[in-house]
């Protein structure tokens, strides 16, 4: 029907994005959608083009080519209807000493036009989501990095935006607000179902909140994927630690027989070998070693880390 926006099904996208300034090319042919609920992190290292694409993103900057859109709206074309569905939460952002928790989030809820009741409600479901109701009254300049970020959390979804930017939000916090935090997220996305681009340097903690990721240097996108997909890609196997109750050369003789299985060998009292196979493949191959008669001590797999996978696609280097 003529005049009906469509709801899309990815809620951010990135058209073959590109910025550039002057020689450098911060953004380089960028190109990813990120679907409704999904949380989707984005890493690289500093000068890769993240802020840049964020910022794009977020309407405070405007692409070179190509285009973005959130929730079906052109960066370009549609900033408004851009602006009224993002909420964007920048790796550093301006308080007002003068001020507490509850005006400061009045404040910017008035500056998103929602007035009366509506106002209020959503100022209380703000600060009841992120526990600055004990802060309500507490002056900006006395909070904690921690109670800052779940305050500029609350500023970037005061308005209920489908789409949430955050750029760096676990930077300098400690070990309980950094889990707390991912937790919000976890909520936001599967409760709540918005979609959230994420960027961060704790990449163990982006790895367990992402559903995908998209690894980015010199401005261009390497791969994305989840990491399960992104370890397939690089054709990285799986390696298994198995320590029996006796002599492992019976095990190691066995191991050698099965389809799959390579790279056998002595590792401590046990047997290590790899595999390029699932979860699902070692199960089949522990239940089939006790089937066997084998009395099995240990029984433990490792995969690649997402830091593993960041440093194996990436070069190191810098523009």
């Amino acid at each position: 029907m003529i005049g009906v926006h469509a709801e899309p099904e990815d809620v951010i996208e990135l058209r073959r994005l590109h910025r550039f300034f002057g020689t450098t090319r911060a953004v380089n042919d960028v190109s990813f959608c990120v679907p409704r609920g999904q949380v989707f992190g984005y890493i690289g290292p500093n000068g890769a083009g993240k802020t840049t694409s964020m910022r794009i993103l977020a309407t405070l900057d405007l692409p070179t080519y190509g285009d973005a859109l959130v929730d079906g709206f052109s960066v370009i074309n549609d900033p408004d209807h851009v602006r009224r569905r993002l909420g964007f939460m920048p790796d550093y952002f301006g308080t007002y000493t003068n001020v507490n928790c509850r005006e400061y989030l009045d404040f910017y809820a008035r500056a998103y036009g929602l007035v009366g009741r509506e106002r209020n409600r959503a100022m209380q479901h703000v600060m009841d989501f992120t526990g600055l109701w004990k802060m309500a009254e507490k002056p900006i300049g006395g909070l904690s990095k921690g109670m800052k970020q779940r305050l500029c959390l609350g500023r970037a979804m005061i308005h209920d935006p489908r789409v949430l930017i955050l750029d760096e939000p676990a930077a300098g916090l400690d070990p309980r607000a950094r889990i707390e935090l991912r937790e919000m997220i976890g909520e936001l996305a599967s409760g709540q179902g918005k979609t959230i681009l994420i960027s961060s340097h704790i990449l163990t903690e982006l790895a367990e909140m992402s559903d995908r990721i998209g690894i980015i240097e010199r401005g261009q996108l390497l791969v994305t994927g989840s990491v399960e997909d992104i370890r397939a890609q690089m054709g990285a196997h799986r390696e298994v630690h198995v320590r029996t109750l006796g002599d492992i050369g019976p095990l190691k003789e066995w191991l050698s027989q099965q389809v799959g299985i390579t790279s056998i060998a002595n590792e401590g009292d046990g047997v290590q070998f790899s595999h390029p196979g699932e979860r699902v493949d070692e199960a089949k191959w522990l239940r089939q070693m006790v089937e066997a008669g084998f009395e099995i001590a240990e029984f433990r797999s490792n995969v690649k880390t997402l830091e593993e996978v960041f440093m194996h696609v990436t070069k190191g280097i810098v523009q």
